[in-house]
């Protein structure tokens, strides 16, 4: 069985916040839309294998924990919260799994519109 991505699905890089952290991996969003036209046939490949194996690649599991300083003493560890920074290819993957979930979820009117969650 053939996946393809829907044109939602093709536009999530464009719609990516440019940003200039980056996880692990060091790869930025920037680096990411500018090497689009390249990288887009085997992106494609790569969440069509993850969808059809139902298997989410390890690589991208993996956050970066960043303290950021809130308020008070900075010699305290409890003046700090953590952040975790995402590879950019996790959070292409997880709007792929989401819009393919949403689309799932709509076509088949399996959600109740006033169903709320958090």
């Amino acid at each position: 069985m053939a996946l393809h991505l829907c044109k939602r699905n093709k536009k999530i890089i464009d719609l990516l916040k440019d940003k200039s952290s980056s996880g692990y991996d060091e790869i930025t969003i920037k680096i990411i839309k500018i090497s689009k036209p390249f990288i887009i046939s085997p992106l494609i490949n790569m969440c069509n294998k993850m969808l059809v194996q139902g298997i989410y690649p390890e690589r991208v599991k993996f956050s970066l924990i960043k303290p950021i300083y809130k308020r008070g003493d900075k010699s305290s560890p409890s003046n700090y919260r953590p952040i975790s920074l995402l590879p950019v290819l996790s959070k292409i993957f997880e709007k792929v799994i989401y819009n393919r979930l949403f689309d799932h979820l709509h076509s088949n009117v399996i959600l109740n519109e006033h169903q709320y969650g958090f």
